[in-house]
């Protein structure tokens, strides 16, 4: 049941958004959510350009690809202060993430996650498919491998950064990395997607709309605001469009 004292989630379509960007705008949000008691929940939803990030759990020793078959693809890295390891984006990814300031609602860091990877496994469920956890892991995985990825990151009790869905990502760009670091005998290593689990076309607006309802749910908040783009973003910053890595 949703706290009435408490102001209202809303959640923003960026469309395709240039990582640096929307870091920035997280930062901002969090710095401004610390300033204020009563500042609710912001979800960002984006596409990010082909690049790859490195979490605190990643290191070089990760990527499948030497400097020269990076370089060569024009694929950035950048080394970020958050959980998780290494983790590829592009085009047909949705990244997820959640400005959440935990003190204000009560919840721990492991509360957050818990409701955060619900959200996101009742998303996969209602598109027709079988997610499965794995102890001691932030993430979600099918029989293709890694599905939904999560590196969250806290300051000031706010979290920022959050989790990356592939729905239909092009996916040479994550054959670079090395997706799944469990020790475990015949762990899958490899990334797969919501299409290449289903094995037909999967679209990235339903798929959007469903992690939207389904982490209003998670996050005790049935009424939200829903809302395209966001004014520290302006339209000039963004791409009208990102085009698959080849």
């Amino acid at each position: 049941m949703s706290d009435p004292t408490i102001p209202s989630a809303s959640f923003h379509l960026l469309g395709a958004a240039p990582f640096a960007r929307v870091e920035e705008l997280q930062e901002r949000l969090v710095r401004e959510k610390a300033e204020n008691e009563r500042s609710g929940i912001d979800v960002l939803l984006c596409e990010h350009e082909p690049l790859i990030t490195i979490g605190r759990c990643g290191s070089r020793g990760h990527m499948r690809w030497d400097e020269r078959e990076l370089t060569s693809r024009r694929l950035e890295i950048r080394w970020l202060a958050r959980g998780g390891g290494c983790i590829p984006h592009g085009p047909g990814q949705l990244a997820i993430y959640p400005i959440v300031p935990l003190q204000q609602l009560g919840w721990t860091i492991g509360e957050y996650l818990r409701r955060f990877s619900a959200g996101l496994s009742a998303a996969i469920r209602a598109v027709g498919l079988a997610p499965q956890s794995r102890q001691g892991r932030f993430g979600l995985w099918g029989r293709t491998g890694q599905l939904a990825a999560i590196g969250v990151a806290v300051r000031h009790d706010i979290t920022y950064f959050g989790a990356y869905l592939n729905v239909h990502p092009a996916m040479q760009v994550f054959q670079a990395v090395d997706s799944d670091y469990d020790p475990q005998p015949g762990a899958r290593r490899t990334m797969g997607s919501l299409m290449a689990e289903r094995g037909r076309t999967v679209r990235m607006q339903g798929v959007r709309s469903l992690v939207v309802e389904h982490l209003a749910a998670a996050f005790d908040q049935p009424k939200f605001h829903l809302l395209t783009g966001h004014p520290y973003l302006a339209a000039g910053d963004r791409p009208a469009r990102i085009s698959r890595a080849s």
